[in-house]
């Protein structure tokens, strides 16, 4: 049985995280600074590790920005938002495996499918958030929940 693990978090910080991570895909590709996808990885890989409440950019805007600006919380689903890291961890690390390793330009087109799908997360519509809720609740269709 799959149970519902909530973690509070200040919308801002969220926001933050969310956009910060898209904005630098973007930079990478734009630059071609294979680097910033390196720490997209990291960042990523440590946000998995460490939940959300923990992750790297959440704990740097809390106890920062949001010290100084406070905002209301929001109640994440601890689980799906692992779920979403590792995904992220993952394909970050396809795009540099690309990128250092076997096809310069087939990475920069993974890292292009990468960008577009961290901003459709950044704008809140997170797929593989989404994917984790369908997977435990048995399908997202009718045929699969059958």
């Amino acid at each position: 049985m799959n149970t519902f693990k909530p973690v509070s978090v200040q919308s801002a910080a969220f926001i933050f995280c969310r956009y910060t991570i898209a904005i630098l895909i973007w930079i990478a590709f734009f630059s071609k600074e294979k680097s910033l996808i390196l720490l997209v990885f990291a960042i990523l890989l440590f946000s998995a590790i460490l939940t959300v409440k923990r992750a790297p950019l959440i704990m740097l805007y809390t106890y920062t920005i949001g010290k100084i600006f406070k905002s209301k919380t929001e109640m994440l689903e601890v689980k799906s938002m692992r779920f979403a890291h590792i995904l992220g961890t993952i394909l970050s690390l396809i795009c540099i495996i690309f990128l250092y390793w076997v096809n310069d330009k087939v990475g920069w087109i993974l890292v292009i499918v990468f960008a577009v799908l961290k901003t459709i997360s950044a704008f809140g519509y997170c797929p593989a958030s989404k994917m984790y809720s369908c997977m435990m609740s048995g399908g997202c269709c009718a045929l699969t929940k059958r």
